[in-house]
């Protein structure tokens, strides 16, 4: 049994600017009621229980009205938790699902019409070696691709960016869009001048992927405040502004300190620094997501 992550934090810090109407947290994650959606019993960690009804509080308490849910890698391929949060809120909801690539075209395209956008898939490795159990690779990408393209669906990639030279010819062959989760998982030990992340920048500046400014709190080494990351998204938001999107990355798995539990609302005034001007904030929080996960106007 894996050990017991700490749960989220139930205050945050004052959120310094107003937040744009419809605004959305585009990469979140809900785990149970465990009673009716278990985790899977092979597992890298184990998640406090946060269903749908704590994940719209969590949108609530930062005066977010949308959210996308993803299904985690404790959960397998198991998507129930996620399936009955877009039931229970469908206006204000859309989800990422994980598959293995014999799932076929009845069960995507009912998924897709009750709010699944795209599928995820675990090509996050360092020094060759898998980090997370669970997830599905390149092979099941390539062999579901042609449904993502049938149903306008695109894949989520979770990918560590010095690994990308190395793949960006196959995923360019796949024609789905992409979306690279956490500016590519970047360290920046690495330096912005890594040219895994120099790839992720011109990908995204020819329209071939999206990227999640997201996970700040995963590249940083600076706790609570992430100013070593501003440099990193100025270049993202610099080579494509419109297929940029957030999110806090809630309940912030995989954390077995207290101390080091991110506070979303410092998340929310990073975002901030990162972008100074109206326009912009709302395009990130509010304009890209609607485009990207097809939530109404």
């Amino acid at each position: 049994m894996s050990n017991p992550c700490c749960p989220p934090l139930d205050t945050f810090q004052k959120i310094g600017f107003s937040i744009p109407e419809n605004a959305c947290d585009s990469h979140a994650h809900v785990f149970g009621p465990y009673e009716q959606y278990p985790l899977a019993d092979e597992r890298s960690y184990t998640p406090a229980e946060n269903g749908a009804e704590r994940f719209i509080w969590h949108l609530n308490r930062l005066g977010l009205q949308r959210g996308v849910l993803v299904t985690a890698s404790a959960c397998g391929t198991d998507n129930s938790s996620i399936l009955d949060a877009l039931a229970k809120y469908p206006d204000r909801l859309r989800g990422v699902a994980v598959c293995d690539q014999d799932t076929g075209l009845p069960e995507l395209k009912a998924w897709r019409e009750a709010g699944i956008r795209g599928l995820r898939f675990n090509l996050y490795k360092l020094n060759g070696q898998a980090v997370y159990k669970n997830g599905v690779g390149m092979q099941a990408l390539e062999a579901l691709a042609p449904l993502l393209r049938d149903l306008d669906m695109h894949a989520q990639i979770w990918v560590h960016a010095p690994d990308l030279p190395e793949l960006a010819p196959r995923l360019e062959k796949l024609k789905v869009p992409l979306v690279v989760d956490h500016m590519g998982r970047m360290n920046v030990a690495l330096g912005i001048e890594n040219p895994g992340f120099g790839t992720l920048c011109a990908m995204l500046a020819d329209g071939s992927v999206w990227t999640k400014i997201s996970g700040a709190d995963r590249n940083s080494n600076k706790k609570g405040h992430y100013d070593d990351i501003d440099a990193f998204a100025a270049r993202i938001l610099k080579a494509n502004p419109d297929h940029v999107v957030w999110g806090t990355d809630w309940p912030h798995i995989n954390y077995f300190n207290p101390a080091d539990v991110p506070d979303d609302g410092v998340l929310l005034n990073t975002l901030r620094r990162w972008i100074p001007d109206e326009d912009g904030l709302k395009k990130v929080l509010v304009d890209n997501p609607a485009n990207l996960y097809g939530f109404r106007a």
